[in-house]
């Protein structure tokens, strides 16, 4: 029988703060093209070797 999912905690406080600052901070990167092609190649060889 497989162990139960804990609840997502609520962040609170200067947590909340900090990752609300870091989400606005970040919402327009974007990864450049070459890392998402060295992702995607690395994400089909773990395809191929987990089928």
């Amino acid at each position: 029988m497989a162990t139960p999912v804990k609840d997502t905690p609520v962040l609170t406080g200067k947590d909340a703060l900090r990752f609300d600052a870091w989400l606005k901070a970040n919402e327009g990167k974007k990864i450049n093209p070459e890392a998402k092609a060295r992702i995607q190649a690395a994400s089909k060889k773990f395809r191929l070797v987990n089928v």
